[in-house]
């Protein structure tokens, strides 16, 4: 069986984090998102065909020709125009049934398997307390799909459209017949009603374990904080004596841990970071390869990318880092409205509720901050941006 997994997307609502990479290699504890959607279908798949656009070199760069001895071959979608679109692209590689997962989407190994082990087409459901924001799914008395409904006021069940699918090689000749919709897309979606509108059975696999698309920043953190909680305490690189760990704390060779630092589980150091002397580090929080938090410097459950430097008299509160950041002494993050309402984000134009009481700041790659500088809850800088000492900033930063 094949693994067909779509990563060709930027990832727009995830910029800038995305400015300079795909979304699908964007941290979460310690590794890209696309390692953990392998990790959920390795044991089921004989290949897997990823789906590459945006950046697509440095997904191939990253993946190889294998990834735990399960060969990969790669496929690119030039011009997105759909999920339908992005399966299509698998066609010359396919030849037998395969599974569909989206590169940036978090569920349990039991999805792709029970996907595997479904007969012919399939589609996996999940049950929501409100399915009016999801693709709803209408289920026959044989457990057959018969019908998606799309966003609707007065959903038919509470089974929303997972993402997930298996195929028989056949959906491409449906994929043929698919009109763009709408949004000018072909969605697989309508290639799923021309399969049961010529009488092909589509099985539906009910499925109620961890699923999480992450698409936006904060959801970023969301995955970091799931998969931090099922890491084991792992000690490999140099700890200072005075230095005290506490909980699933995982130090990577290569990693130094100084006097005086306190790290309070799940954390993850990466290889060749540093942390201290005198530091502060908690709650769900990863510190990437060669990122540094030095002398006086708090991080609370937050991503820091590769080379991050958070160097001195500092704090930083549920927040993602980016690439080669490098924050003045005395830059503070504020990770909390005065009004005690959850934090408001800006993501593509459109002033979003990310749901989360606590929220601070997102850091594009190479941010710099001069000395004493205040960062409000909720805040995007660009990529490559400087702010200047002492500036308090309440809205969004523009760069490049």
């Amino acid at each position: 069986m094949y693994g067909v997994v779509l990563a060709a997307g930027q990832g727009t609502r995830m910029q800038p984090l995305t400015d300079r990479r795909p979304k699908p290699l964007l941290p979460a504890a310690g590794r890209p998102l696309l390692e953990h959607v392998f990790d959920a279908c390795v044991d089921v798949v004989d290949e897997f065909v990823v789906v590459v656009g945006y950046r697509g070199e440095d997904v191939i760069e990253r993946l190889g020709e294998s990834y735990r001895d399960t060969p990969i071959s790669y496929v690119e979608q030039r011009d997105p125009a759909g999920t339908a679109h992005a399966i299509e692209q698998a066609r010359p590689v396919v030849d037998e049934r395969f599974v569909v997962l989206n590169g940036d989407v978090l569920v349990d190994p039991d999805l792709p398997a029970a996907l595997a082990a479904a007969e012919g087409h399939a589609i996996a459901t999940t049950p929501v307390s409100d399915p009016r924001s999801y693709g709803v799914a209408s289920v026959g008395d044989d457990g057959s799909l018969e019908a998606i409904v799309e966003k609707p006021s007065d959903p038919p069940t509470n089974l929303a459209n997972v993402g997930c699918y298996a195929f028989d090689p056949e959906v491409f000749e449906y994929i043929d017949d698919t009109e763009r919709s709408e949004r000018g897309e072909y969605e697989i979606t309508d290639t799923l009603e021309l399969l049961l509108s010529d009488g092909r059975d589509v099985s539906v696999v009910e499925y109620d374990g961890r699923w999480l698309d992450v698409g936006r920043p904060w959801e970023l953190l969301r995955a970091n904080e799931l998969l931090l909680a099922d890491v084991e305490r792992d000690v490999r690189g140099t700890v200072a004596e005075g230095a005290r760990l506490e909980g699933a704390v995982v130090v990577e060779d290569g990693a130094t841990v100084r006097d005086g630092v306190h790290i309070e589980g799940p954390v993850v150091v990466k290889a060749g970071a540093e942390v201290g002397p005198n530091a502060y580090v908690r709650g769900a929080t990863t510190l990437g390869p060669d990122a540094r938090v030095g002398h006086g410097v708090e991080v609370k459950n937050s991503i820091l990318f590769a080379e991050a430097t958070v160097p001195h008299l500092s704090y930083v509160g549920d927040s993602v880092l980016g690439r080669d950041v490098n924050l003045g002494a005395g830059t503070k993050v504020a990770n909390l409205r005065h009004d005690d309402a959850s934090v408001r984000m800006t993501v593509k134009g459109e002033r979003v509720d990310t749901g989360r009481r606590k929220l601070g700041v997102v850091l594009g790659d190479a941010v710099k901050t001069g000395i004493n500088v205040s960062l409000n809850a909720g805040v995007k800088v660009a990529s490559g941006a400087g702010i200047e000492p002492g500036e308090v900033v309440l809205r969004d930063v523009e760069g490049e």
